[in-house]
């Protein structure tokens, strides 16, 4: 009798104590799923104004700036998605954001930083693989001179994205992964180096059809391509 009763109180310390693990598992799982849930359908802040205002700069949304994830915002960044080869869920999580260029709240400078790199190594992959070294640190430092001119985006990400600017992003090349010299190129740029001295433009002669692309006022000629303002 004295066994069956220990046997019993063994059993029941064991189910309360398994009951407990669950509790913990999904509390924690639940929360970690929160913290990474970042803007979507009904979110409202700063970051979705963030978001709102890049997507209608680069011509994905045309609704009211107001800071409310609607149906809206979701149609935009799901459009934004499907153009740059990113998951079509309309959520704007971790890799959405990177891509505009925003970071989180939680994000510290740094990520911000080491997004811009990564960014813009890809594109000087995609853009100047075959280009001399100086060729692609010009290329990257087109991007941020882009970045500074008020005629374009005020973010690596919106040059990068905006609609048309590259053929790269379009056919999917932007998402190349870049080799060492492409991220040296791209760190070079961002650390001040600007072999174009301030252009905003650049093309291959042997390809452009563009007479416009032509009428630029002509900077400087590095590998296959020609610099311009």
């Amino acid at each position: 009798m004295r066994k069956t009763m220990k046997r019993r109180k063994i059993l029941a310390i064991i189910n309360i104590t398994a009951v407990f693990a669950i509790f913990i598992f999904y509390n924690t799982s639940f929360r970690t799923n929160e913290a990474f849930a970042l803007s979507k359908y009904g979110s409202t802040g700063t970051e979705v104004t963030q978001i709102q205002t890049k997507l209608k700069r680069w011509g994905y949304y045309n609704g009211s700036i107001d800071g409310i994830y609607g149906s809206k915002t979701v149609t935009a960044v799901r459009l934004f998605q499907s153009k740059n080869g990113l998951k079509v869920d309309g959520i704007a999580g971790p890799n959405t954001l990177s891509a505009m260029g925003i970071s989180s709240s939680s994000s510290s400078g740094k990520s911000s930083n080491n997004s811009d790199l990564n960014l813009l190594a890809h594109l000087v992959y995609a853009e100047a693989r075959g280009e001399p070294y100086a060729g692609q640190v010009a290329v990257a430092a087109v991007v941020l001179n882009r970045v500074k001119s008020s005629s374009f985006p005020n973010s690596v990400a919106g040059v990068i994205y905006q609609p048309g600017a590259f053929d790269v992003v379009s056919d999917g090349q932007i998402n190349y992964a870049p080799n060492n010299t492409a991220i040296n190129a791209a760190r070079d740029a961002l650390n001040g180096w600007d072999p174009t001295y301030g252009c905003i433009y650049y093309f291959n002669p042997n390809t452009a059809t563009s007479s416009w692309i032509w009428s630029r006022p002509y900077v400087t000629t590095i590998g296959n391509h020609r610099f311009c303002r």
